[in-house]
């Protein structure tokens, strides 16, 4: 069966698509997937953040099932769904400040396509500021405000004109040779010069930044500097988008990332864990800036589906009666400890980083330098073992950590005990 799927994927699926393993998976449950020939594969990866609760919790099946046996697609353009309806509802609960209104669409990508459009039409401004090492999506205006690895843009270009780039605060590399307690936020000033020598804040509709890099590396941007940011915006009347695709949703310990900098922005995109597993994402914002956005100014067709909705209504539940946010708080602080005990014992290991349960380790070989082929070494050992781990960082040089936000202690010493055995392997 293993090569007949192989050869299916080989004759029809587009090679654009790249398969991180060739694994093939007839189901999953709680941590772990479970191929056709019934391997069990710990799963560290879920679903790149997707499953935040793992695979195929059961009130989020339960929910999904449900709702599918009622309607599953009607047009949102077209009728309301009580599923969409309430989980507007129930979100604005938990999204920070008033950001009480929202509209849904399928994926991280075409959200933060939504959230662009939004800034410049309510604006009326051209330029949007944007970080180095970010990663915002693959179509074509969210790849114009990505740069975590030039390969993603290679044969794109032309990309959306007045796109510019600021650095992100990647302390661990920083190009001013600063460090975090002593630091002055010259990557801050970056910004500044920028409207002085580049950009007039004055043309600037948005300024959009992941509170903690994805792609980019497991980054966290330090609570000064957002709050500058913040700021800064205010001083020259610029939007602050907060990308929380991949670090929402209780991944970093809070709901969301940006809470953990006492900062609310004026745009927030969520996708990725929001659907309990299924398509889903959101651009939010507060209603004075949503009403300057008129019926058909944006659209879509299949965002707040309701078969989705049901999952995420499942979803936040979840989070509430199962402590989903402690177990991630308590579970990251272990995970980190015996990283940074593993970082102390091999020198190949340069940074331990992020938070909650987004964590990474960054791979050095000498001054520093990114080592991507050790990186790779240490992935493929670890698949070898079966536990799933992926790489992020411009040179794929970083070994993230993406559990679950239930997972175990027990769950998370069988995967470090085969990391340890992988870094004793390669070194």
């Amino acid at each position: 069966m293993k090569e007949v799927m192989n050869n299916l994927v080989k004759e029809h699926i587009a090679p654009a698509c790249p398969k991180v393993t060739q694994l093939l998976i007839e189901k999953g449950e709680g941590a772990y997937l479970i191929t056709t020939d019934g391997e069990r594969y710990l799963d560290f990866a879920s679903g790149i953040a997707v499953n935040a609760l793992g695979h195929c919790h059961p009130r989020v099946v339960k929910a999904a099932k449900e709702q599918t046996e009622k309607l599953i697609h009607g047009g949102f353009n077209v009728v309301n769904y009580p599923t969409a309806l309430r989980l507007a509802e129930e979100l604005s609960k938990v999204t920070p400040g008033e950001l009480n209104m929202f509209f849904f669409s399928n994926g991280g990508a075409e959200a933060v396509e939504g959230g662009l459009k939004l800034a410049r039409y309510v604006t009326r401004k051209p330029a949007i500021i944007a970080f180095r090492g970010a990663f915002h999506g693959r179509t074509l205006g969210a790849l114009s405000v990505s740069s975590s690895n030039s390969h993603y843009r290679e044969h794109y270009a032309p990309f959306l004109p007045s796109v510019f780039y600021a650095p992100y605060p990647y302390c661990y590399r920083c190009p001013y040779h600063q460090i975090p307690q002593d630091c002055s936020l010259e990557c801050l000033e970056e910004i500044e010069l920028m409207f002085d020598y580049i950009i007039h804040p004055s043309d600037v509709a948005a300024l959009i930044i992941e509170p903690e890099l994805g792609e980019g590396g497991y980054i966290p941007a330090p609570k000064r500097y957002m709050q500058g940011l913040r700021r800064l915006c205010d001083e020259h009347n610029i939007l602050l988008i907060s990308d929380e695709i991949q670090s929402g949703f209780g991944r970093t310990g809070k709901m969301f990332a940006i809470e953990h900098s006492d900062v609310v922005p004026d745009i927030m995109i969520v996708g990725k864990a929001f659907g309990g597993g299924f398509p889903l994402s959101a651009v939010a914002s507060s209603k004075p800036l949503m009403q300057k956005w008129p019926a058909g100014a944006h659209g879509g067709t299949l965002g707040g589906n309701p078969v989705a909705c049901a999952a995420a209504l499942a979803n936040l539940e979840i989070f509430k009666t199962e402590n989903i946010l402690d177990n991630c708080i308590n579970m990251g602080a272990y995970l980190k400890e015996r990283l940074v005990e593993m970082k102390d014992k091999h020198e190949i290991i340069g940074d331990v980083r992020g938070l909650g349960l987004m964590i990474a380790v960054e791979i050095v070989g000498k001054n520093k330098k990114p080592n991507t082929d050790i990186t790779k070494k240490i992935l493929t050992y670890c698949f070898n073992n079966k536990l799933i781990l992926l790489s992020c960082g411009a040179y794929k040089q970083c070994v993230r950590f993406t559990s679950p936000l239930n997972i175990s202690k027990d769950e998370i010493d069988q995967a470090l005990n085969i990391l340890e055995k992988a870094l004793q392997e390669v070194r």
